[in-house]
């Protein structure tokens, strides 16, 4: 149970982590998918910490926002 919960802890930072630098960028859910080709809901799944992205998805994040992965993890 208590891995359960640091989990979901470390999918939430993660999520809002990805949304800060979005909103950071100045750019939505949708033009981030583009740039990532992902779909809009996943990236919004993922910002609400509801998805747990695979290493290949962080990636593509990342490059969408023009960051690199490990900007993806700072402050965690």
């Amino acid at each position: 149970m208590r891995n359960v919960l640091r989990k979901d802890l470390a999918l939430t930072q993660v999520g809002k982590r990805v949304r800060a630098l979005r909103n950071e960028k100045g750019i939505s859910q949708e033009t981030l998918a583009e740039r990532s080709s992902l779909h809009r809901t996943y990236v919004g799944g993922v910002e609400r910490g509801l998805r747990n992205p695979s290493l290949k998805s962080l990636d593509r994040i990342a490059k969408g926002l023009g960051v690199r992965l490990s900007d993806l993890f700072v402050g965690l």
